[in-house]
This record gives structure tokens, C-alpha cells and sequence, in this order.
């Protein structure tokens, strides 16, 4: 298995960027960005796939968490 991606020591953005712990980790900039391939690895170490799937420094798995769409929320 290749090892996750080594995470910076402390973010260089200010503010820093959320964790990968944080409920808005998601908000961390693009160290890499891979359109073709799907996916970005972002300044926490998150590995962000184009279907919101999320891969997490410590190899945690996040499944593809997309917003309902506004029709499938309006009642009939």
C-alpha cells in the first residue's frame, strides 16, 4: 500500500486552512489538482474526489456526500 500523502507541518495560508478533523475540511486549499484525473489533494491532506468522495490523511474513507438537488427538495 503507498503511504499517505506527508502533510505540511502547519498551513501557510492565512487563516489556516480547516483540519482534516474539521466539519469544513473541504474549505482547505489545492495543493494539487487533478481535473483529468478527479480528483485534488488539499493543503490538509485530504484527497477530494469530483464526486465529493474524500480520501483522509489517516486513510479514513469519506463517501461521496452530494447536495440533494432543489427539485427533489419541493414538495409535489
Amino acid at each position: 500500500m503507498t503511504p499517505a500523502p506527508r502533510v505540511p507541518e502547519r498551513c501557510p495560508h492565512q487563516p489556516s486552512c480547516p483540519t482534516a478533523e474539521a466539519g469544513d475540511r473541504e474549505a482547505a486549499q489545492p495543493l494539487a489538482f487533478h481535473p483529468e484525473q478527479g480528483w485534488s489533494l488539499l493543503c490538509n491532506g485530504v484527497v477530494l474526489f469530483d464526486d465529493t468522495g474524500e480520501l483522509l490523511p489517516d486513510g479514513r474513507v469519506v463517501g461521496p456526500h452530494r447536495p440533494l438537488s432543489d427539485h427533489l427538495l419541493t414538495a409535489a
